[in-house]
């Protein structure tokens, strides 16, 4: 269930869901509009695992901690008044939780793709080292975040814009554009 009506003011966001899904677009997009920080997770993957993806092999739990493990200080040593948005893919509860824990107030946007459609991004991605023989791995690790707290699940297949606009609104933070598109960008 998506949080429709926060709680409690939302400090960071995370950008997540399967390779493909635009979290890095998306992410890029939200930083921009609420005027916040970006910390791309992908950069923090350990050298042996960014050659394990680029092999097209799988990462463990075992290979993904020390990379949770960082991507977590970068979100606690974010300054509680200045917001923060970082991609990662987040596919396990037991990720999202991790990460929960080092900063109060996360929020979570799941960018929900089907299989076909990341496949088909992934494989138009040249210069990125994930292989697209990972991508069904990725929908098998996969626990959709239902029903947990701080969530806004947008559909991936969206305009980034669109779906930027829609996260800085949810987020309740001033934004450095305004919420609404221009009169001349309906379709």
């Amino acid at each position: 269930m998506d949080s429709a009506i926060l709680q409690s003011p939302i400090s960071a966001i995370v950008v997540m869901g399967v390779s493909g899904c635009g979290k890095s677009s998306v992410g890029a997009a939200c930083a921009q509009a609420l005027g916040w920080p970006l910390h791309e997770g992908d950069a923090h993957h350990a050298p042996e695992s960014v050659a394990k993806m680029r092999a097209g092999v799988p990462l463990t739990d075992a290979d993904r901690a020390g990379w949770l493990d960082r991507l977590a200080q970068l979100l606690a040593e974010g300054e509680s008044s200045e917001g923060l948005v970082l991609t990662c893919s987040a596919l396990r509860r037991s990720y999202r939780e991790r990460l929960r824990a080092a900063r109060p107030g996360l929020g979570f946007v799941y960018l929900s793709l089907g299989y076909q459609p990341a496949l088909a991004r992934v494989e138009a991605r040249a210069d990125h080292f994930f292989s697209p023989a990972l991508v069904a791995n990725q929908f098998a690790t996969l626990e959709p975040p239902q029903a947990e707290p701080l969530v806004l699940t947008l559909d991936a297949l969206r305009p980034v814009q669109d779906l930027a606009l829609e996260i800085a609104a949810w987020t309740g933070a001033r934004t450095s554009f305004p919420l609404t598109a221009p009169a001349g960008d309906a379709p």
